[in-house]
């Protein structure tokens, strides 16, 4: 195996006993029995339980922006760009929903700490989001541009985090309904022929 597929390994498995046990609770002897190495190389990969901590939150976060930033490349139209980008959000949620929850709930062990994690998958996500608002509607001011992405961010994590007791709601509607909400909200500030009917219940994934 490869170091980077030594790597890979090493950072799913550590994921799976973090979002099982939580960080603080889980020891390095732990990660290295689960996953088949010896503790040292643990360190030699990572420095520390904090480095691995970090780099396992790293990877979640590189995946996320991944899942959604390949989804909104594949539309054909902006309305079929916010919902891909919605599904794939929603859908990378349901896959780490055990991480992500983690996160909100259990203090970090690394520095900076929670708040500072979130903000940057935050900021990240922001970055995919406010571009396409701007192209969508060119004469909303940039501060009103920020705000609206600042209320969608917002809006997807607490849908999210509301799923989590509400499993009955699929990641597809969970997804209709942020975008049915997104376009709704920007109705006046965008051109009439990008303003389709809401989506259905039974949409596509190629929607439009």
């Amino acid at each position: 195996m490869s170091r980077a597929d030594r790597r890979r390994q090493l950072l799913e498995t550590a994921e799976q006993v973090f979002a099982e046990r939580g960080f603080r609770a889980v020891s390095m002897d732990e990660i290295a029995e689960r996953c088949g190495v010896s503790k040292p190389l643990l360190y030699e990969h990572f420095g520390s339980k904090d480095g691995l901590v970090q780099a396992t939150i790293d990877r979640v976060r590189a995946e996320l922006y991944e899942a959604t930033s390949a989804a909104m490349a594949q539309a054909r139209d902006p309305r079929e760009m916010v919902w891909r980008g919605m599904l794939a959000y929603f859908e990378f949620m349901d896959a780490h929903s055990r991480s992500f929850m983690m996160l909100l709930q259990e203090p970090m062990v690394v520095p900076g700490g929670t708040d500072d994690v979130l903000e940057q998958t935050r900021r990240q996500q922001s970055g995919l989001i406010a571009p396409l608002l701007a192209a969508l509607a060119p004469d909303v001011p940039p501060a009103a541009v920020e705000a609206y992405t600042e209320i969608i961010i917002g809006g997807c994590e607490r849908l999210a985090l509301w799923r989590l007791s509400h499993p009955e709601l699929s990641a597809r509607d969970a997804a209709r309904y942020m975008t049915d909400f997104t376009w709704n909200a920007l109705r006046e500030h965008v051109r009439a022929d990008l303003m389709p009917p809401p989506l259905g219940p039974d949409a596509p994934s190629g929607a439009s």
